[in-house]
């Protein structure tokens, strides 16, 4: 009985994959691919920035939220310019605040970037940078959303 229940697992299993294959191939679109810099897995290289507490986190309410408000127009003038791909916060109080994922091929790129960041600047923030390999269909992510958000964090 229990190699019954091998030989079917595995008869599942290479099914699974041939089906899988076959709808790729079905799927595969030459053009996004080249659009979005997809190799052959359909992956890119970004650099991840993980957006820490920095020293300076004793500013009053008002100069907080100003930090804020200057902080989210730089992450959208970023985002325009198609160096930045992705940035949030985290929704928990730990030290790592937030990510950002630019499309840049070095740290030294992304770090040129992050130092134009006005939280960064005023040593609210700091970043920690890494090279990340990730799926190149983040590149069409901004495009998307604007397509469902209601209210635009930027203002615009």
């Amino acid at each position: 009985m229990k190699i019954l229940k091998y030989i079917i697992l595995i008869i599942f299993i290479f099914f699974n994959s041939y089906t899988t294959q076959e709808n790729k191939t079905i799927l595969y679109d030459s053009l996004k691919a080249e659009k979005f810099g997809a190799d052959d897995y359909g992956m890119r290289q970004y650099v991840i920035a993980f957006l820490k507490r920095g020293p300076n986190r004793n500013l009053d309410s008002a100069k907080a939220a100003e930090l804020q408000i200057v902080h989210l127009k730089n992450i959208n003038r970023l985002a325009k310019e198609g160096k930045l791909v992705l940035a949030g916060p985290f929704l928990d109080n730990e030290d790592v605040r937030g990510i950002y994922i630019f499309d840049v091929k070095t740290t030294e790129e992304a770090k040129k970037l992050t130092e134009t960041d006005p939280a960064i600047q005023a040593g609210s923030l700091i970043m920690e940078l890494r090279p990340w390999y990730g799926s190149a269909a983040l590149k069409a992510i901004n495009d998307i959303h604007k397509t469902i958000e209601k209210i635009s964090v930027s203002g615009d």
